[in-house]
């Protein structure tokens, strides 16, 4: 629909530009909700390129892959909840500028929307494999339901099923096709699976629990060329010419920030959206939020962009108080994530960069997947990751909130209350 939208009717019969949020994703939908938690009763346009209306991610490589959770239970709002909260609902529809100076956004088809504050929440987008063959047919990625539709539909009995990369999604799928009986090989270049993310002590847990659940994980290898045949993929050729059949390839090698609209509008960009402790951007009526930002922690003490459900959760709450300029929306929570694969459950509450501890202190014992690993750096406790044991975030987020140095001993020890470190 071409035109020019110019917001919403005044009590005085004016227009009043709305707040618009380009991204429907949980981030956007969960914006749009604490916009008018916080009260304001004015228009607010929720822009998605998607056709379907807002859902959750994480169900996408777990419960929904797996078949265990209905469609129905992936979406943030039920479809009614949009028209009851006066939220106008743009499905299908892309982004094609931004224009702060001018306070307008354009989409694809040409038609403009004027915005008070605007708030983006595109998110990422899959990397793509940049080999010889990676677009034939049965080459897959997840970012999308429709991706975990197509993924599924090749986890059959059987099946010989290729995963490339061992980070989260990729070790995720491997366990929902295990689980569906398919044959599983996972490629990874480095030495172990999550090694940038765990580092070598925790990162062998992963591994062993894929062996001992029957992936065949080749670990420190390259990939050369998917072969084919007929357009569609038949295997993986690795640098060193050994071929690894497969009837479908699942691509996990990470994402990257979509910045694109962002940075064409001359906002800055560093490793996604820069923003300040409110979510603010470089324009003052611009802000970001979710796998896009890259947010200053007034915590850490420096930019931090975190990919995971927990911040898109938890950053719009902070966002829309922002837009509507209260000055105490900071967002400095403590990251977190899970995981579930096969028997084990994890949650993991803290930010570490790779090389950035100086030492991992284990609350239990690893071999038997029951246990809480802590990365510390002079003695303060970075983040902790609990492996089937349950109700612990909260001190351990505590423990990483206070930056305090703690006795690594009793940090050990399962008889010393975690509160009480």
């Amino acid at each position: 629909m071409a035109g020019t939208d110019t917001g919403t009717t005044g009590a005085g019969g004016g227009r009043q530009r709305p707040i618009v949020v380009v991204g429907a994703s949980l981030g956007g939908a969960k914006a749009a909700e604490a916009l008018r938690e916080a009260g304001y009763r004015g228009g607010i346009v929720l822009i998605g390129e998607e056709h379907e209306r807002p859902y959750e991610r994480p169900p996408l490589s777990k419960g929904y892959l797996q078949g265990k959770t209905p469609r129905e239970k992936i979406y943030v709002h039920p479809p009614q909840w949009y028209a009851e909260h006066d939220v106008t609902l743009r499905l299908g529809t892309a982004v094609a500028e931004i224009d702060p100076a001018g306070h307008t956004v354009t989409l694809a088809d040409d038609g403009r929307i004027e915005y008070a504050k605007l708030l983006l929440t595109t998110g990422s987008v899959p990397r793509r494999l940049p080999v010889p063959g990676a677009d034939q047919d049965g080459v897959l990625y997840l970012r999308r339901v429709e991706d975990s539709d197509r993924i599924r539909a090749a986890l059959r009995p059987g099946a010989r099923i290729a995963v490339i990369g061992a980070g989260w999604i990729g070790l995720e799928v491997a366990a929902a096709a295990r689980e569906a009986s398919a044959e599983v090989t996972v490629l990874e270049a480095l030495e172990l699976p999550l090694l940038r993310v765990l580092g070598r002590e925790v990162a062998q847990v992963f591994a062993d629990l894929h062996r001992e659940h029957g992936v065949d994980l080749r670990l420190g290898v390259k990939v050369a060329e998917l072969t084919g045949e007929g357009g569609s993929v038949t295997g993986v050729k690795l640098a060193d010419g050994t071929t690894v059949a497969a009837d479908a390839v699942v691509v996990g090698i990470g994402i990257a920030p979509a910045t694109g609209l962002a940075e064409a509008a001359g906002l800055e960009v560093d490793n996604g959206i820069k923003t300040d402790q409110h979510l603010r951007t470089s324009d003052p009526d611009v802000y970001a939020a979710g796998d896009v930002a890259n947010a200053y922690h007034p915590l850490f003490g420096k930019h931090v962009r975190v990919e995971h459900w927990a911040n898109a959760l938890n950053q719009p709450q902070t966002a829309a108080r922002a837009l509507l300029g209260q000055p105490d929306a900071v967002y400095d929570r403590v990251p977190y994530f899970f995981t579930d694969q096969y028997d084990l459950g994890m949650e993991y509450v803290g930010y570490v960069e790779p090389d950035g501890y100086d030492r991992v202190v284990f609350r239990g014992d690893p071999a038997t997947r029951e246990f809480i690993a802590f990365w510390l750096s002079g003695g303060r406790v970075l983040a902790g990751m609990n492996v089937n044991v349950w109700d612990v975030t909260d001190p351990i987020r505590e423990l990483v909130r206070s930056g305090r140095v703690v006795d690594t001993k009793a940090l050990a020890d399962p008889k010393v209350p975690l509160g009480d470190l």
